[in-house]
């Protein structure tokens, strides 16, 4: 890969995680997760169809935004795409805002001096004054207002800040996510390495970041970094919208979104893939192998708990549906691409926009 992915250090002396996942040592597996989904309305359809028509493979919710009602509605009426939830603590469109999804007198220093979600440009100075326990009450909530919409997600992921842009901020999303049965991304190499002890499956090798490649020769870049792609587990995380008037009023970065969209539902991306014969899986995938890991581990760690200590709420990831939806996800993909699919993923980080 080039200028738009980070390299990460490599796991030297251990298997790789394609091998983690059944895949022979020369396979080369990709993610393509379309994050900010629910950001706002243009990007909603755009996700769904690059899952379902294009070559992406899962996608992220982002549970505070004013569209992610309808998100979650286009879920319900599309129960094989793969989801996770992007575990939000800024907001970075102006002029089109969202808050926490706790009452804001419980989580006050998530807040910046106006009240408000911090800007990703401000990252730092939430990551500075943020309380741990105002965090957790905070992605709680998010996870929450997932469940309460009957939905189940894959995995946890962060909006904006690189494996949550502190450590004990990733240590708390990767025990909500054994507690709740699923997965977490991660891309630097401490995160990585924690995870690696317990033979779980990440990223092998560099992660891409879309809003780091520039726009002009987009699809060209795409295409040549799919073929350039090395042996092992990689991810791409993407952000595709329609590019339409609303897209261009709220959204700086439109045009990011709009060639992330045109490219992914290209017929040049399926062509590319299949030829380069890249197994393209998503994080359902990575789920199921987390939770036999966490079987073999903590036995006792077989199903999620309550989502908040209140008696709240339920997500139930029990092994039946986590295969369940795996199975359903992977003839999904399938279907969609035609490719090879898988019988049998101390320092202030913020990262863009991802």
């Amino acid at each position: 890969m080039d200028d738009g992915a980070r390299r990460p250090g490599s796991p030297a002396g251990r298997a790789r995680s394609n091998e983690l996942l059944g895949f022979t040592p020369d396979a080369r597996v990709l993610i393509i997760n379309a994050d900010d989904f629910g950001m706002y309305h243009a990007v909603n359809p755009a996700v769904i169809r690059s899952v379902e028509e294009g070559i992406a493979s899962s996608c992220s919710l982002m549970a505070p935004c004013p569209a992610a009602a309808h998100a979650m509605s286009l879920l319900r009426r599309h129960p094989q795409v793969p989801f996770g939830i992007h575990l939000t603590l800024v907001c970075d469109t102006p002029g089109y805002s969202w808050g926490p999804l706790a009452a804001r007198e419980q989580v006050p220093s998530l807040l910046d001096e106006r009240g408000e979600l911090f800007t990703p440009d401000r990252a730092p100075a939430l990551l500075a004054r943020a309380r741990l326990e105002e965090v957790e009450r905070e992605f709680r909530a998010q996870v929450s207002a997932v469940a309460d919409a009957g939905l189940v997600p894959t995995h946890l992921d962060w909006h904006c800040l690189a494996d949550g842009g502190r450590d004990d901020i990733f240590d708390l999303t990767v025990a909500l996510a054994r507690e709740y049965g699923l997965a977490v991304r991660a891309w630097l190499d401490p995160a990585r390495r924690k995870l690696r002890r317990r033979r779980l499956p990440v990223v092998d090798h560099e992660f891409l970041d879309s809003f780091r490649l520039d726009i002009d020769g987009k699809a060209a870049r795409y295409a040549r970094l799919l073929r350039d792609l090395p042996a092992g587990l990689s991810e791409w995380a993407v952000h595709p919208a329609l590019g339409d008037q609303q897209s261009q009023v709220i959204d700086p970065g439109w045009r990011v979104r709009q060639a992330d969209y045109e490219f992914l539902t290209s017929p040049q991306a399926v062509a590319v893939l299949r030829d380069e014969r890249i197994t393209v899986i998503s994080y359902r995938d990575i789920q199921q192998a987390w939770s036999r890991a966490g079987r073999a581990e903590l036995p006792a760690a077989k199903s999620a708990g309550h989502l908040n200590r209140s008696g709240g709420a339920q997500l139930r990831s029990s092994d039946r549906n986590i295969e369940n939806g795996y199975r359903c996800g992977r003839s999904a993909s399938a279907r969609r691409s035609e490719l090879p699919c898988k019988t049998a993923s101390p320092d202030v980080v913020p990262d863009g926009r991802v």
